[in-house]
């Protein structure tokens, strides 16, 4: 329930809550939560009683009325509200995505229940669901990996596929790693720790340790899929921005029956020696309008991670187009 006026351009609007129980958890500690609405958007947030006013420009208070929504009817739901979670609802409401509780996309694994921090978050969980084939382009911090992963996990415990395989291209060490030292294992972890690093957080880590000793999830570089075909899996090819075109092509072609593949990467983050394409870059050209295969690409907006690291995206961002408009000068 709400009543507005609007002086100009300016907006007021009270929104009734129904139960003021739970507000203190909706408003934070000392309204820390509120603080993190007015810095953000530019709104003044009064609350009394189970009534809430806001006030500012007619953009923002509409933006602060739908992500408030969310976050009541998350609170309503049993789950608790973090500040990711106000960020994850202001994002959500800046971009229009507004679904009813329960309706929204999102991940259930035995660990955690994951929804989407921001609308291309859910359209890449939709896309992951329907699509045998799908590419999530972004910068770092978007959720790419991550979400990929949770998916995985999601369908190895739901018993729709029998095995999950996640594989970066190992380009730091030219995908030659017989001078480090250890054994394989130890020679490839650093490459791909963030995949465990994903893994862990969505499954028990005594869960994931016994399913790679079964081989139910498989951690490898790029290079040891050669040859294979990929039955009853859910593959993901990590940092894909980093193959070349013939990689790109031996992994796609890699997939078989009752599989899915996600492939992550950012066009603006390729190691590769100069002069040598992108398998990434080549993948996309070649495959567009294919029936079967999803495309989800992220901007800084969509990422989650410390707010900070938006900004620095954005500032490389225009480093790179004024240097391209000056003619790499």
């Amino acid at each position: 329930m709400t009543s507005v006026s609007r002086p100009g351009d300016e907006v007021s609007i009270q929104v009734r809550f129904d139960d003021n129980r739970l507000l203190p958890l909706l408003y934070g500690e000392h309204d820390k939560h509120l603080a993190r609405f007015e810095h953000r958007l530019g709104v003044s947030l009064i609350n009394r009683g189970n009534f809430l006013t806001i006030a500012g420009p007619s953009d923002a208070v509409e933006t602060a009325r739908s992500a408030m929504d969310r976050l009541y009817r998350q609170i309503s739901g049993g789950r608790s509200v973090e500040a990711a979670d106000i960020d994850a609802a202001m994002r959500m409401a800046e971009g229009g995505l507004d679904l009813p509780a329960g309706q929204e996309p999102s991940i259930q694994t035995r660990k955690k229940h994951i929804l989407p921090r921001s609308p291309q978050q859910a359209r890449y969980i939709e896309a992951m669901a329907r699509d045998e084939l799908v590419f999530g382009l972004g910068p770092a911090g978007t959720g790419k990996t991550y979400l990929a992963v949770a998916a995985a996990v999601a369908m190895l415990l739901g018993g729709k596929v029998d095995r999950i395989v996640l594989s970066r291209p190992a380009v730091e060490a030219g995908e030659r790693l017989g001078f480090l030292p250890g054994d394989m294992r130890e020679k490839v972890d650093p490459y791909l720790r963030p995949l465990y690093d994903a893994l862990n957080d969505t499954m028990a880590p005594d869960q994931v340790a016994r399913r790679i000793e079964t081989g139910e999830i498989e951690i490898a570089p790029l290079a040891f899929m050669r040859g294979r075909t990929l039955a009853n899996a859910f593959v993901i090819l990590d940092e894909a921005q980093n193959t070349t075109p013939m990689q790109m092509k031996m992994a796609l072609t890699r997939l078989g029956e009752n599989s899915r593949m996600v492939v992550t990467g950012d066009l603006t983050q390729i190691d590769l020696p100069p002069g040598q394409p992108s398998g990434l870059r080549d993948a996309l050209e070649t495959v567009e309008g294919l029936p079967g295969i999803g495309q989800v690409t992220f901007t800084d907006a969509d990422v989650v991670r410390h707010p900070l690291v938006a900004r620095i995206v954005r500032a490389y961002a225009a480093r790179a187009a004024a240097r391209s408009g000056s003619g790499g000068a």
